[in-house]
């Protein structure tokens, strides 16, 4: 079978299955996955689509849009896009009337702030001290 016989799909497939078992990110007692089914892009979105699977097997269909331009401001790269929005997912309430999440500019902003600082953190790690010409002596004892 040729490449051109299989149907065109307007969504880019991936999948991205994560099970959030955070109290905080599932109501209590339920565990959920999220994956990835694929994505879209609309007008400097890109919007994400997954299937969220509870407990009782049943898959419901959710979308996060994260706007492009927001993320070159904030320095969020694009495959970190998925998993952040997976995040918007599993810290939702639980309700399940509303399927439709955008990724706000005061998430990825606070997004930004706790990079910046595990940047900051990780340079001011003191730098590893050279090893010494006696390394090792004290377990080998004296040579004659």
């Amino acid at each position: 079978m040729a490449l051109d016989d299989f149907p065109q799909r307007h969504l880019t497939s991936s999948i991205l299955v994560v099970a959030a078992e955070d109290p905080k990110a599932a109501p209590k007692g339920m565990k959920m996955q999220y994956i990835l089914t694929g994505f879209t892009h609309d007008v400097g979105f890109r919007v994400f689509a997954f299937e969220c699977i509870g407990e009782d097997r049943v898959r419901t269909p959710f979308v996060v849009r994260a706007d492009l331009a927001l993320i070159r401001k904030y320095g969020i790269r694009m495959q970190e896009l998925p998993l952040l929005c997976r995040r918007i997912l599993e810290q939702r309430d639980g309700n399940d009337t509303e399927r439709t999440f955008t990724y706000t500019e005061a998430a990825m902003s606070l997004r930004a702030n706790v990079s910046a600082a595990e940047a900051a953190a990780q340079k001011r790690k003191p730098p590893r001290r050279p090893p010494t010409e006696n390394s090792g002596a004290a377990w080998r004892g004296p040579q004659a």
